[in-house]
């Protein structure tokens, strides 16, 4: 059962800060991360992939009385629409022809406050998104659904 979908795809820039590079396909492979993400590919860590929903931005955006957070803006590599990921920490979701397994809640950077201020501080209490690992390689398109994957051994 598909319970959501792809929204937007980004890649962090060679540059720490420079503004996320928009996407239509993302190349996901297993234990390293995102095929060309200059900064995070294939460093050993858990944040191979990172996750955001556009309904939480919106919800942001309309608390703090900005018109919108743009697609890429909150420097996730891949934005959603229609599921709850902090929910599903510990599970395994399929994006496209790619599995990852959600770790945790991703922490905010004070980058968000300059989006706009107090952004970082609402992104705190789990509303800045997730970070994943690739467990089965694949290619995720903007459009693709999502499923939530039933537990190991279940």
């Amino acid at each position: 059962m598909t319970t959501g979908r792809v929204a937007s795809l980004h890649l962090h820039p060679a540059t720490g800060g420079a503004p996320m590079e928009s996407a239509v396909m993302l190349e996901l492979e297993a234990g390293k991360g995102i095929v060309g993400n200059r900064r995070y590919f294939n460093r050993g860590s858990r944040r191979q992939v990172t996750l955001i929903e556009r309904e939480v931005l919106a919800e942001h955006a309309t608390h703090l009385g900005i018109p919108g957070i743009d697609p890429g803006q909150a420097r996730s590599d891949i934005e959603t629409e229609g599921i709850d990921l902090v929910a599903l920490v510990g599970r395994r979701i399929q994006l496209g022809a790619a599995t990852v397994e959600i770790h945790s809640p991703r922490d905010p950077c004070y980058k968000m406050d300059a989006i706009a201020p107090g952004l970082c501080e609402l992104m705190k209490p789990n509303k800045q998104g997730v970070i994943a690992t690739v467990i089965h390689s694949g290619v995720v398109c903007c459009g693709d659904g999502i499923r939530i994957l039933a537990p190991e051994g279940a």
